[in-house]
């Protein structure tokens, strides 16, 4: 079985099992008694901090244990921007953050704080000029994650601290996704991760605020955890957490190498193995083992499925998997294709037999999703005689808006036009993929009798 979703949770590593186990007969009394199983717990509990603070790196009185990376996220943003309400209530988030980071910015606006995203580029990437350009004299806060969980792609952090830094605004650091391989640089104010994202069990999360970083822990009033992070603390899944980080850090190097030359490859022969096929995020500024694409006219759920069956766990952003019918926001940010997204995240120890067998099954799988649906042929001859034509795909979802497109570009001449009406949220961000991918225009969209009308001009 290939596990290729580590990006959402890493299998347990062997270091955190045998320390989680040790630990349930150790660790299980309450660390905040002075009688010998309290005083046997506290010495585990503040051990862990230690190592989580050294890999951090930052003093271990700044770090807390949380009851997960979410609670971390949420616990971080509210207390720092509470602790600097006397400066402002304007918070500046990145277009492309953690959905734990947006909900936490839309209490924040609900309660009359206002909020600016930065847009990223096509591999979704911030411009650290563009947080410079964000502040104002009412920030008190501003969020970015050290690395995208959905593409890879490895975020300027250390140039948009020290923007921020300049300016005496806090940046808040989503570390989830990257800790595992390194330390986090820059002169960061507060930081959060969760260990379930390297190998550490689930419900244990980090968060970390620097000294002289104004803070002012929101809820109810609890003496543990610095106040920061209420309720009894989870010490085995604690202890564990710290002993697999530490672990993961120690063969981190060697395991980065080897896993960015699997994604390499999977880069590399994809978009020759599987025609039209979009890759994304930063080709050398991102995660090791991160890896992902979009293939066009494939349903992303109809292709999920199909790989499982194959004996590979892979994610999407696809809005064809997801309840809401909404692509990713993170693939609607960055305005690439999202219709049959495919991201790979390989987990430490990955063999790279596993990665040459998904290579050579995918190509079969793409193809027979897209025979299900109908979708053209790769390449097509474009006739010399048409005009414009309307493609009605209203109540039909992604894929097929594009696929229909896709099937008559070619029955008009060059410079005429095809409106496709469309109500899938989906469309407005394919059909301008498609156009990219394609080498046609993209002329714009305009409101319909039922739906949108996108209206894209053959230029090939």
């Amino acid at each position: 079985m290939g596990y290729f979703d580590a990006a959402s949770a890493a299998p347990l590593h062997p270091v955190a099992r045998q320390a989680l186990l040790a630990s349930l007969d150790e660790g299980w009394a309450d660390p905040a008694r002075l009688y010998r199983e309290g005083r046997r717990a506290r010495m585990l509990l503040d051990a862990a901090r230690e190592a989580a603070a050294e890999a951090v790196g930052c003093r271990a009185d700044e770090l807390v244990f949380t009851p997960s990376g979410t609670r971390a996220v949420h616990s971080g943003v509210a207390g720092a921007l509470a602790g600097r309400r006397r400066a402002g209530a304007h918070l500046i988030v990145s277009a492309v953050e953690h959905s734990s980071v947006l909900h936490a910015a839309e209490v924040h606006e609900a309660g009359g704080g206002t909020v600016t995203q930065v847009p990223v580029d096509r591999t979704g990437a911030v411009d650290p000029t563009a947080y410079g350009a964000a502040l104002r004299g009412d920030t008190a806060l501003a969020c970015l994650q050290s690395a995208n969980h959905e593409v890879g792609t490895e975020q300027p952090v250390a140039e948009v601290a020290e923007v921020c830094r300049t300016a005496g605004v806090p940046l808040l650091v989503d570390a989830a996704q990257s800790l595992g391989w390194g330390k986090v640089p820059g002169d960061w104010s507060v930081l959060t991760a969760s260990a379930h994202k390297w190998g550490g069990p689930s419900g244990v999360g980090l968060l970390v605020v620097r000294k002289g970083a104004r803070f002012a822990p929101q809820g109810p009033g609890d003496e543990r955890e610095s106040g920061r992070a209420p309720g009894f603390e989870n010490l085995p899944a604690i202890v564990a957490a710290a002993a697999s980080l530490r672990a993961v850090r120690a063969e981190a190097a060697e395991e980065a190498a080897r896993l960015r030359e699997l994604t390499e490859r999977i880069r590399a022969r994809v978009p020759d193995l599987v025609p039209d096929v979009e890759v994304v995020g930063d080709p050398v500024h991102r995660l090791p083992g991160t890896v992902t694409f979009s293939c066009l006219y494939v349903d992303g759920e109809a292709l999920l499925h199909e790989l499982d069956r194959a004996g590979f766990s892979v994610s999407s952003g696809s809005s064809c998997t997801s309840s809401t019918l909404m692509p990713s926001h993170v693939l609607k940010a960055m305005g690439v294709l999202s219709e049959g997204n495919v991201r790979v995240s390989l987990p430490p120890g990955t063999p790279p037999e596993d990665v040459e067998r998904f290579l050579e099954v995918l190509p079969g799988t793409v193809a027979a999703v897209r025979e299900r649906l109908g979708a053209p042929a790769a390449t097509r001859a474009a006739p010399e005689s048409g005009g414009g034509l309307v493609v009605d795909a209203i109540g039909r979802r992604c894929p097929v808006p594009v696929i229909e497109l896709a099937k008559v570009i070619g029955d008009v001449p060059v410079g005429g036009t095809v409106r496709v009406l469309s109500d899938d949220e989906a469309a407005r961000l394919d059909i301008p993929a498609w156009c990219e991918m394609r080498g046609q225009e993209y002329v714009g969209e305009e409101p319909a009798e039922r739906g949108t009308a996108y209206l894209v001009r053959r230029s090939a």
